[in-house]
């Protein structure tokens, strides 16, 4: 098949599977838009609103990496608690945070207060777990894959317009003003999150005993392994990028925001085109996608090349999603919760630990973060093809049978 016809099989089916969505996941995806829009507006500016709060690179890798302490820790007990607890509740915990934590951002009168907003808006991040739990769990005749990428495409078709409102809006509203119109989006997408129907729960599955008798197979611990080294390595450069853009590339300011709307459009293109793949194909592309973003801005020259650079960035989402396909034929569906949010952990953990790296090195040598990016994905790209296809037990996802007790509804 030429690559013509493999792009529009893949868009055709994408659109087939978005209409094929029941009442719920509309629902969701709806509330994942607005709220795509909204983070959209302000995130690729936060690194330079920090600046212009008075925060060094050394202090802006600090804050960055403590919001990724806080979401990390958030994960483990967010999954747990979705399996015995309710997934739903779990979400409007998380939408409900992460709208307060908005607010604090916009109204803030000081470093220190924006700075906690920014923390408390990370860690209202531990959504991920059960969500991604409520979306298995609802997606009727979708492949565990195709109904996480397909929902992680709607946010993400929100945060391509978001940047695109924020690069426009910065000069007339200020930074300040960026957050005040995110806040009011994110309340739009709470009160539509309230309206999701319940699930079943599995009280058990909160025992402690239940939780020492959840022995994950060796198979789910390297993966875990993989996925976090994977998004260290990727996410390495990516916190002070925009600073090293504009210090460094003489990229303008407003041009950043239109960079991060093209990061959010390579993860929509990306899980398009490999959403309905084996996901151990759609993992091995997304991380090529990533190393390719690394070496981009690292050797590139002039505004073409940044701009695929930051296209391909959307690998990273991609990388999100298909870690948690490949672990879902690894655990049973009463720990769910807690394997998703094993996974989230390993995507989260590199969110702290790579921005304190990142702000020492760009203090010291810029360029090596684009450098040491590239050079550890493309050995990681190698441990995964020797890896992934060689473990009988990453079958693929692509079965098209109902979620087992979830009726299609429509």
């Amino acid at each position: 098949m030429s690559p013509a016809r493999f792009v529009a099989h893949a868009l055709r089916d994408f659109l087939q599977d978005l209409f094929r969505l029941n009442r719920d996941l509309r629902l969701l995806a709806s509330a994942l838009l607005i709220w795509g829009i909204g983070e959209g507006i302000f995130f690729y500016y936060q690194p330079l609103y920090l600046a212009q709060w008075g925060a060094s690179p050394e202090a802006i890798g600090g804050i960055l990496g403590l919001g990724g302490l806080m979401l990390t820790l958030s994960h483990l007990p967010a999954g747990w608690l979705a399996d015995g607890l309710g997934r739903r509740q779990l979400m409007w915990a998380s939408w409900g945070a992460g709208l307060l934590a908005a607010w604090l951002m916009a109204l803030a009168p000081s470093l220190t207060v924006f700075a906690l907003g920014v923390v408390f808006y990370y860690a209202s991040g531990f959504v991920m777990a059960p969500m991604n739990s409520y979306i298995t769990a609802a997606r009727g005749p979708l492949s565990v894959g195709r109904a996480l990428t397909l929902l992680s495409a709607t946010f993400n078709l929100g945060a391509i317009l978001g940047p695109v409102f924020g690069s426009l809006l910065v000069s007339w509203l200020h930074m300040r003003g960026l957050y005040l119109i995110s806040a009011v989006l994110f309340l739009i997408s709470t009160l539509t999150v309230l309206f999701l129907r319940p699930q079943p729960v599995h009280p058990q599955s909160n025992s402690l005993a239940a939780l020492r008798r959840a022995r994950p197979p060796r198979a789910f611990v390297l993966l875990i392994g993989l996925t976090m080294l994977t998004v260290f390595a990727a996410y390495l450069p990516q916190p002070l990028a925009p600073n090293f853009l504009v210090e460094h590339r003489q990229v303008a300011l407003p041009v950043v925001g239109r960079l991060g709307a093209l990061s959010r459009l390579g993860l929509v293109v990306l899980n398009v085109l490999v959403g309905g793949l084996d996901p151990r194909w759609g993992y091995l592309l997304a991380q090529g996608a990533l190393a390719s973003f690394a070496l981009l801005v690292w050797q590139g020259q002039g505004m073409v090349w940044y701009a695929l650079a930051f296209f391909l960035m959307g690998g990273q989402g991609t990388i999100r999603s298909l870690s948690a396909a490949l672990a879902r034929p690894l655990v049973s569906e009463a720990h769910m919760g807690l394997a998703y949010g094993l996974m989230e952990t390993a995507n989260g953990l590199p969110l702290f630990l790579a921005p304190l790296l990142a702000g020492w090195l760009y203090g010291r040598y810029p360029e090596a973060l684009w450098s040491l990016s590239f050079g550890a994905l493309l050995a990681l790209m190698l441990g995964t093809a020797l890896w992934l296809f060689r473990t009988p037990a990453f079958v693929p996802s692509l079965h098209t049978e109902p979620a087992p007790g979830v009726s299609p509804d429509r």
